[in-house]
């Protein structure tokens, strides 16, 4: 789907990413796991198109290349209009496209359905619990049926069983819906679970170390099978070295 060659983005003195290769490809879960400020953030950032590299390039497959409208973005906020109803948030990305409400709407509600807020259509930012709002961020970025979706350690600020919850439900959304998920977190144990490629980042120039593809089909049960325990630890020893490296 995509090809990510030997990229590289200063800002000022700060060199963010330095010669990163990386390919994805369509239907994939790809985790980004690193420390704060290597980087990580940056190369969604470039993938999405909302920032351009000074060094190398990023090429698309013709047949695969997202139209607009065909990436969506999960932030680590869920950025929501605190004065719209979760249905008029989820709305956002269909109006500015100019579609008309009247055909958007049975969109939007089979997104807050798709991500277990069913009947909260009309309620407000502040009704909602961190998890919920995260979830109407969630629905947001799927009313357009995306091939792509990028996410910014968007569990990062929930509690241990929100995130839970929610990594599970992301799962079954992914292999539901078919699309591309590039996923950055700074979590070995999210890392672990969720992606079916972990890809290692080095700190500040960003670089990537090295793959790890996972042997895990992840479900509720997995966090108690020793085969998870077993990839936490050999993430953990690979991302120790590349940290003294």
């Amino acid at each position: 789907m995509l090809q990510v060659q030997a990229v590289g983005r200063r800002f000022g003195t700060l060199q963010a990413l330095q010669d990163v290769s990386l390919a994805i490809d369509a239907g994939e879960f790809v985790a980004l796991l690193g420390p704060s400020g290597c980087g990580k953030s940056t190369l969604l950032r470039l993938i999405a198109g909302l920032d351009r590299p000074d060094s190398g390039h990023l090429t698309w497959d013709a047949d695969q290349q997202p139209k607009p409208g065909e990436i969506g973005f999960v932030f680590q906020d869920a950025t929501l209009l605190p004065w719209a109803s979760a249905a008029d948030n989820v709305l956002l990305p269909l109006r500015l496209t100019g579609v008309p409400r009247s055909q958007a709407m049975p969109q939007v509600h089979a997104a807050l359905h798709r991500v277990g807020l069913g009947g909260f259509e009309a309620a407000r930012p502040r009704q909602l619990s961190g998890g919920m709002r995260m979830r109407v961020s969630i629905a947001r970025a799927l009313v357009t049926r995306p091939l792509l979706l990028l996410m910014d350690e968007p569990f990062a600020a929930l509690d241990e069983f929100t995130r839970h919850r929610l990594q599970e439900d992301l799962l079954a959304l992914w292999q539901d819906l078919g699309c591309t998920v590039v996923f950055v977190t700074h979590s070995i144990y999210e890392a672990a679970f969720l992606a079916r490629r972990i890809v290692l980042m080095t700190p500040r120039p960003g670089r990537i170390d090295q793959e790890i593809v996972s042997p895990l089909h992840a479900d509720a049960q997995t966090r108690l099978d020793p085969a998870y325990a077993a990839l936490v630890a050999q993430v953990t020893r690979e991302m120790a070295r590349a940290l003294a490296a």
